[in-house]
């Protein structure tokens, strides 16, 4: 309960103030996201340094997730704002650098196994629980940033991760106070800023996506036992190949349950209106499309075609879009005609 409420507070507490002041500008941490709507990354580095003030400690394995937090905080900062987004997967980026191109997702895939390794070797054990924990943290890491792609996606498979290793670490009887509280961590950092996620306002970006994964990672390092763990490595392994053939997004939006939790507390997606020629009538969004009346070709010699009006639903929203270049008329509401109307200038023989 302490560690949860100290997360929380500092990540709502980190967060405001990255948003007062944030660094190097509010425009390089902003982003398009899936509805074309402007977006905070703030919100990755503020989840982290909440995990960070959660597990604060003078124990080793308190700082074994400390580094495996921070480590993964930096190199996904790196490929948030550096990365091109060209290379996706590891197929994208292990065939990019096959052929001799350094991505930032490459760098930060080896950013992310050196990290695992050494929160690892920090927490100690045989050289099989170093394996395998190291496994967990690298793995867990990159896993979580591939349910990043929809309002508090991410947030929402930690949080149920993290019940899940406290739920096994106590039926394993060996869940120490300690590791429950490194669970508890990262769930109360994710909790106090899933609002802002479901709102659509911030999104956590690689950083945060990352770090979350990793300090769940270590807290299961620190918490199961190795049966467990190596069970959960083989899990987080197989759901990892997994993505490179099948869409996440699809399976959750074909499974009933998965989809009602997928939208618990988002936005609802607005449906597409069909375009007619005419007014509505009756429910807009059950109403068979009409049909669009002939045009014959008189009518297009003459320039009498019917008017299409586009729906509302579909109009896009102001402010949401790119704007057109100063001084270029053709780009403006009606530029378009008056450099049709316009005579061609004379040219001198």
């Amino acid at each position: 309960m302490v560690a949860g409420t100290v997360a929380a507070l500092a990540a709502r507490g980190a967060y405001a103030g990255l948003r007062r002041r944030p660094p190097a500008g509010e425009k390089t941490w902003t982003r398009t996201n899936h509805r074309g709507e402007l977006v905070t990354l703030l919100e990755g580095p503020a989840v982290a340094l909440g995990v960070v003030a959660g597990t604060l400690g003078a124990s080793r394995r308190d700082l074994a997730v400390t580094t495996a937090t921070l480590g993964a905080l930096g190199f996904g900062v790196l490929d948030d704002l550096r990365g091109s987004g060209k290379r996706r997967g590891l197929r994208g980026h292990l065939g990019a650098l096959a052929h001799g191109e350094v991505t930032t997702g490459a760098v930060k895939l080896a950013g992310l196994a050196v990290t695992g390794l050494g929160a690892a070797l920090i927490d100690g054990g045989d050289p099989a629980d170093v394996a395998i924990n190291a496994g967990l943290i690298a793995g867990a890491a990159n896993l979580l940033n591939l349910f990043d792609l929809r309002p508090g996606r991410a947030i929402k498979v930690a949080t149920g991760t993290a019940a899940l290793i406290a739920g096994t670490a106590v039926l394993a009887g060996d869940g120490s106070p300690r590791g429950i509280a490194a669970v508890a961590a990262p769930a109360g950092a994710a909790l106090a800023l899933l609002p802002e996620d479901l709102a659509e306002r911030a999104m956590l970006g690689d950083a945060g996506a990352n770090a979350l994964g990793a300090a769940l990672g270590a807290s299961a390092a620190r918490t199961l036992p190795r049966p467990a763990r190596a069970g959960l490595l083989v899990a987080i392994v197989a759901l990892t190949l997994a993505s490179e053939k099948v869409s996440f997004t699809r399976v959750i939006e074909r499974t009933p349950p998965l989809r009602w939790l997928d939208m618990l507390g988002r936005r609802p997606v607005p449906r597409a209106v069909p375009l007619t020629n005419g007014p509505l009538t009756g429910d807009p969004l059950t109403a068979p499309p009409v049909q669009a009346a002939p045009v014959a070709a008189d009518q297009v010699h003459r320039g009498q075609l019917p008017m299409m009006t586009t729906p509302a639903s579909r109009r896009r929203p102001p402010g949401r879009h790119r704007r057109a270049a100063e001084g270029d008329s053709r780009n403006r509401s009606g530029g378009w005609i008056l450099a049709l109307l316009k005579p061609p200038a004379r040219q001198e023989p």
